[in-house]
């Protein structure tokens, strides 16, 4: 990490720290492409993930595209040229080998415990809409589009598209985008839960800025907790959710500053002062129309 802010540059990544360290913004770099992602890319990703994954300051992972665009998915062009083997064995080697990449990385990104925040603007196709899945977060401009239209070039989703997508979107919605190839509005994503938030472009930065902010302002112990109890809530039984919370609630307790009796913003809830008041107020402004 790059103590208080600072860059480092990939050759198809920009990588950027601010807010004393707090905060990192993964940017895809390869706007002549719109962002398609190459296998080089994909194991820079990888790399920066797993920094990042180390890093103990980070509360905050921006994910967002050089351009004009977010992703418009992979380099499908590249494929034919990286595999050595042109008999049907070789070429399905090769592919099960660049799609494990990808999708370790995308699980990866999942994994954080930091909290996940992608900024799209344009083209948010195929692994671009598969990285926004296994974000936290996503705001959008509402110029921009989102799908998996794989099928029209005849292949599917690698990296857990299709899998994903249930969480977000109806089973028929989910069958209308992957066999009709079909692409959603930034108003439509919103409506199927895919984004959070849609925002002119003119006002992309500050709406991430401000939302940024306020996941700054929460305990970051706490912040770390809620996210892995919701996380992983989705992919257990109750039970086992439920014995997530109780865990979560007993560090969240006893951890760092929030010793017995009570954290610190729980005492001033109940004294109506404090962090708890301020951030109350950082939400309701955020939230003032609708968007940020």
């Amino acid at each position: 990490m790059m103590p208080g802010g600072g860059a480092v540059q990939y050759r198809y990544l920009k990588v950027n720290y601010s807010h004393d360290g707090r905060v990192v913004t993964v940017m895809l770099n390869r706007p002549e492409k719109r962002n398609a992602i190459n296998r080089d890319m994909a194991r820079e990703l990888r790399q920066v993930v797993e920094a990042i994954r180390e890093d103990p300051d980070l509360a905050v992972v921006i994910i967002r595209g050089a351009g004009e665009h977010y992703c418009a998915g992979d380099d499908i062009s590249e494929f034919p040229r990286f595999s050595d083997d042109q008999s049907a064995v070789g070429a399905a080697n090769f592919v099960m080998r660049e799609v494990t990449l990808y999708q370790d990385t995308a699980n990866a990104i999942e994994e954080l415990e930091k909290v996940v925040i992608s900024v799209v603007d344009g083209n948010c196709i195929g692994g671009g809409l598969e990285l926004t899945m296994v974000s936290d977060l996503v705001i959008s401009t509402d110029r921009a589009n989102f799908g998996i239209p794989e099928i029209d070039i005849d292949i599917t989703p690698g990296w857990g598209g299709t899998s994903r997508l249930s969480r977000f979107v109806g089973r028929h919605k989910v069958k209308e985008m992957v066999l009709l190839g079909t692409l959603l509005n930034a108003e439509e994503a919103r409506e199927c839960g895919l984004v959070n938030w849609v925002v002119p472009p003119d006002r992309l930065d500050e709406a991430t800025e401000r939302v940024v902010g306020i996941l700054l302002s929460k305990r970051s112990i706490v912040l770390k907790l809620m996210k892995f109890i919701t996380t992983k809530g989705l992919e257990t039984t109750t039970q086992g959710a439920l014995a997530f919370e109780a865990l979560s609630a007993m560090l969240s307790w006893t951890t760092g500053d929030g010793e017995p009796p009570a954290p610190p913003a729980t005492r001033d809830f109940i004294v109506k002062g404090g962090d708890w008041q301020r951030r109350r107020q950082m939400v309701k402004e955020l939230m003032k129309g609708g968007t940020p």
